[in-house]
């Protein structure tokens, strides 16, 4: 029997983030252990109700951690509200869940667990990498625990998505970009440089509705809003497959062309941000290609098979 791939999802959700966690919920080769919660689309607590919510609309009893509310050091942003919307599901209204988060904040539980599953926990960060970095400074031997630190993030070799320079979420916290790379862990990044190069359409998330009518309906609804963004302000018809990616590069890597090389990001300055391949640091394997419609194949079938 194949070992089940053991995962901690660390997220701001986010439509995208609904759909990497429902992916990841759906899809029996991943041992999800728990979520954890960043700033990033929503404020940290809203991140932190919403994981909840995702988490009891999967039948997930996980633990879910709050964690970082800001960056480290740069001067907060506020939530991308026009592009998940105000609660961040596009235009579906704020749920209470009935459980709550744990009382371990989220670095701790990503240092408890690694040392609990040393070499075999993945990481997959899909928000602001801000409680990786931190779980980083608590413990020395994270970076040495953790079997993998699978990031979506950056853009090493396309144009940036909030800036010309940057994407998202290493906009929002460089410099914990900058700490993790720096720790020697094993990274894996996941950037603009593939997720852009396929598209969810509307069609994409009726089909889902049609095939898993509570998670895939969730979903076709929570897009409206999200899709309606990508049209308006990028012209295009469909949202980037941005964090259900870095869930798949983390089970298929297979599918990924993947360049290894250290990377730089800006800290500072109209740059900031910005993330470029340098010859210089630890390496990391940056996913420059991949088979993009393969993975929207696998993200698509995990809704083909509803508990």
């Amino acid at each position: 029997m194949t070992q089940r791939l053991k995962m901690v999802i660390d997220t701001d959700p986010g439509v995208d983030d609904a759909m990497a966690v429902f992916f990841a919920a759906r899809t029996p080769q991943i041992d999800l252990l728990a979520l954890t919660t960043v700033f990033g689309n929503v404020t940290v607590e809203t991140a932190t109700r919403n994981a909840l919510h995702l988490c009891e609309m999967a039948g997930l009893d996980i633990p879910v951690a709050q964690g970082a509310a800001g960056p480290l050091a740069r001067a907060p942003s506020p939530p991308s509200a026009h592009v998940h919307g105000a609660e961040g599901f596009g235009d579906l209204p704020a749920v209470a869940p009935a459980r709550r988060a744990v009382a371990e904040d989220a670095a701790d539980l990503l240092c408890r667990l690694a040392r609990e599953h040393p070499g075999a926990l993945t990481v997959c960060a899909i928000g602001p990498i801000t409680n990786v970095a931190e779980a980083i400074r608590r413990d020395p031997a994270f970076a040495r625990n953790v079997a993998r630190i699978v990031f979506m993030g950056g853009a090493a070799w396309v144009p940036g998505n909030v800036t010309p320079h940057a994407e998202a979420n290493t906009w929002n916290d460089p410099h914990a970009l900058t700490e993790v790379l720096a720790s020697g862990a094993p990274v894996v990044m996941v950037g603009l440089d593939v997720t852009m190069r396929v598209l969810c359409t509307a069609q994409d998330f009726a089909r889902i509705a049609r095939t898993d009518p509570h998670l895939g309906g969730f979903l076709d609804r929570a897009s409206r809003f999200y899709l309606d963004f990508y049209r308006n302000v990028a012209g295009v018809e469909g949202c980037g497959l941005h964090d259900p990616a870095a869930i798949v590069a983390a089970l298929r890597p297979d599918l990924f062309r993947m360049r290894r090389t250290a990377l730089s990001v800006a800290l500072d300055g109209a740059e900031i941000g910005r993330t470029r391949p340098v010859d210089d640091g630890p390496p990391i394997d940056i996913c420059e290609d991949g088979d993009m419609e393969a993975v929207k194949a696998l993200f698509l079938a995990a809704f083909d098979r509803p508990d």
